[in-house]
């Protein structure tokens, strides 16, 4: 048995970002690691220059996903102003950002996933700066706003943190029901799961040799957050 943080996310609008070249900006079907890392950030209060602890968020725990809900793909042709970079000057706000004289336009075509739903199961490992326990009450009364994925996008239920104790992360997602507000969902027959190994003592994933399906490299673990830097990691995915 292991101890196991779940918690769900739903809003009309999600984006969880993928590697991006050019003005496309593709969105994955479900959060990866350093998305949730920043959600976690967020609710801890965590500003986005402390990347030591940050990095530490995203070494810290193990992830898996369940997707309840796949939504619908929106995909919005977006520009917006910004300055040009200056060494030595941080802006605050966008009100600072939109009082420069030499604004520049950036023009991008950006995906977003509509109505959609999932949940989250984090495990602490021997490197986590905070107890699970901690991570629960963070996310129950987040100091600052959270996002899934962009500012755009705000959750729209609370996250329902729960903490249980389990032997398989299969068992752990069936003893977490989708939210009873969310039933007018358009839900797949079989959920897919995504999950990050090693897994801790204790803890194994309960998916049989037919419910796995592969596994795919995936490039979301926060490396430096200046120079949007992402290293990879292992992601197994099933279908059950």
């Amino acid at each position: 048995m292991a101890e196991l943080l779940l918690f769900q996310l739903y809003g009309p609008l999600a984006s969880w970002g993928e590697p991006a070249v050019g003005e496309y900006r593709p969105s994955a079907t479900h959060p990866g690691k350093s998305q949730i890392a920043g959600l976690l950030g967020a609710a801890l209060g965590l500003t986005r220059d402390r990347e030591e602890e940050l990095a530490a968020l995203a070494g810290g725990y193990g992830l898996a996903v369940r997707i309840d809900a796949e939504g619908e793909l929106l995909r919005d042709y977006h520009t917006t102003q910004v300055p040009p970079a200056r060494r030595g000057r941080t802006f605050t706000t966008r009100a600072e950002e939109l009082a420069v004289d030499d604004l520049y336009t950036i023009l991008s075509q950006r995906d977003y996933r509509v109505e959609a739903a999932w949940t989250c199961v984090l495990w602490a490992t021997a490197s986590a700066p905070y107890p699970l326990a901690d991570l629960a009450e963070a996310l129950r009364r987040p100091r600052f706003t959270l996002y899934l994925g962009r500012k755009s996008c705000p959750p729209a239920l609370p996250l329902r943190p729960e903490l249980i104790d389990s032997a398989t992360l299969k068992d752990a997602f069936a003893g977490y029901p989708l939210d009873d507000r969310l039933g007018w969902l358009k839900r797949p027959e079989r959920h897919r799961y995504f999950w990050e190994e090693p897994l801790p003592d204790g803890l194994a994933s309960g998916f049989t040799a037919q419910e796995k399906l592969w596994v795919v490299p995936r490039r979301d673990r926060p490396g430096s957050r200046r120079r949007w830097q992402f290293a990879t990691r292992d992601e197994h995915h099933a279908m059950a």
